[in-house]
């Protein structure tokens, strides 16, 4: 598996996009960074978008990609899956012929642009050669991240955004995680706000290492806020912890 970074930062500034992990060119998982990334024929290969949440930083390329779809009248459709409260929100406050026209319906319902599909936490969903398992995590808005499985039976599993989460590692179990990707957005001073906005921080992410079965391959941190990425950084190596990196927009994660 090659996993693409589209964008793997906490907020938008220049050289650093969110969040955006594109998946053997076919499958994106978040859209934060999408169209100001790809060009159109590598836009035009996504058929499956998964997303772990509402907020913007994590949906805004889906509007844009559906403008360019139907301005050069390609034919084409895309799948847009999450857990239904996030479907429901995508729907009401952003495909809402309001803050954007509602691509769910154009040009016709029977033959629209965007498709929002329904998973349920636990069911696996194959698409192409994958299964994609949908598993709740601890944020401030309904949310879940994706443990996603390959033919060879190697697996990655990305957290979205979460703050400290017991359920879902429970959940998970005894799977081995080959490349575990998860969240870190402030640093180790601010554990108080980290904790209220259910984020993570360096010394978070340690206690929830502690709580994996089994140590993962490649733990990959993203989602840093850009004001503290070298304090962040620098937390993070103080860790200690061998295989732990700090993710950069535009590489490939070999998995």
């Amino acid at each position: 598996m090659k996993l693409r970074v589209l964008g793997s930062s906490g907020a938008e500034f220049p050289g650093h996009n969110p969040p955006g992990f594109l998946l053997s060119g076919r499958i994106l998982f978040d859209a934060g960074s999408l169209t100001n990334v790809l060009g159109e024929k590598e836009q035009l290969r996504i058929k499956n978008i998964f997303i772990t949440h509402a907020h913007l930083d994590h949906i805004k390329g889906i509007p844009f990609l559906a403008d360019n779809i139907i301005t050069k009248n390609h034919n084409r459709s895309v799948n847009v899956m999450s857990i239904l409260p996030v479907i429901k929100t995508i729907k009401r406050d952003l495909f809402n012929s309001s803050v954007w026209p509602d691509f769910t319906v154009i040009p016709d319902p029977c033959n629209a642009i965007i498709t929002l599909v329904e998973v349920k936490e636990g069911s696996p969903v194959l698409v192409d050669d994958y299964t994609v398992t949908p598993y709740k995590v601890n944020h401030s808005v309904p949310a879940v991240g994706y443990l996603v499985e390959d033919s060879r039976k190697r697996l990655f599993f990305y957290t979205g955004d979460t703050g400290p989460t017991d359920r879902t590692w429970k959940k998970i179990g005894n799977r081995r995680i080959n490349v575990l990707i998860i969240e870190v957005s402030f640093p180790n001073r601010m554990k108080e706000m980290a904790l209220v906005a259910r984020h993570m921080t360096p010394e978070l992410l340690k206690e929830e290492l502690s709580k994996l079965s089994h140590m993962p391959e490649m733990v990959c941190v993203t989602h840093p806020k850009p004001q503290y990425f070298e304090t962040i950084r620098k937390e993070l190596a103080a860790l200690g912890i061998g295989n732990l990196r700090l993710l950069k927009d535009g590489e490939i994660i070999t998995i």
